[in-house]
């Protein structure tokens, strides 16, 4: 899932942007908030993670232009003040969740995965398809045992499980899982997604390409 940080202490949005990726996120990571402004008018992201506190512009305001575009990105603020009231203004501008500093890298791992099931409509924690799972906290399950995957694999499958029975086209996908940094072309999902279908061969899941649409991940068994 790709994912938007807006962090101007750099020391942590570093260690953020690592952590993140290291948790399967696609990150674009900058420092103020014309940066994030920009960004999110432009690119396609499953969630951001800003700082409210930014130079050129703050994470209130960004958040305020990006409602007013009519955009629903979920979007989780961090902040060094944890009053009442500013949780308050917060959510009040347009923010899903809050997290003041210091705060558990578990913890927002979990609120990011959160805000991104409430996105896509998702309202059970463990999401299932066939012999395959998404536990709620972040690793797949196919027949009951753990399912190795990369990072990318891992981000791929989750976009496609999320929107299981619905196409996801190609440069959607491209745009979910990876970031700006990222050397890649779309063409490269076709890898992995050859990848994927090799690891999911033995089971009753499986991912379909339609023509013109996009991949589907779809079970084999009709009635489940």
């Amino acid at each position: 899932m790709r994912l938007l940080l807006a962090e101007d202490n750099r020391e942590l949005a570093h260690w953020l942007e690592k952590a993140l990726i290291q948790a399967g996120f696609a990150v674009d990571c900058v420092f103020d908030g014309q940066a994030a402004d920009h960004l999110l008018q432009n690119e396609r992201y499953a969630v951001a993670v800003m700082d409210i506190g930014m130079p050129r512009m703050d994470g209130l305001e960004v958040l305020q232009r990006l409602r007013k575009r009519g955009q629903t990105l979920p979007v989780l603020l961090l902040t060094a003040h944890s009053t009442v009231s500013d949780r308050v203004k917060g959510l009040n501008t347009g923010a899903d969740d809050y997290l003041p500093k210091p705060f558990d890298l578990e913890e927002l791992d979990a609120r990011l995965r959160a805000l991104v099931r409430r996105s896509e409509g998702q309202i059970h924690e463990q999401q299932q398809l066939g012999q395959l799972t998404l536990h709620d906290e972040g690793y797949f399950l196919l027949e009951n045992k753990p399912l190795a995957l990369t990072p990318r694999e891992h981000a791929i499958l989750t976009v496609l499980m999320y929107r299981r029975t619905r196409p996801v086209p190609k440069q959607q996908l491209y745009e979910q899982v990876f970031s700006l940094s990222d050397e890649a072309s779309p063409e490269s999902i076709e890898l992995y997604i050859h990848r994927l279908r090799k690891k999911l061969a033995t089971s009753n899941v499986q991912i379909t390409t339609l023509r013109g649409l996009g991949y589907v991940l779809e079970c084999s068994d009709a009635h489940l």
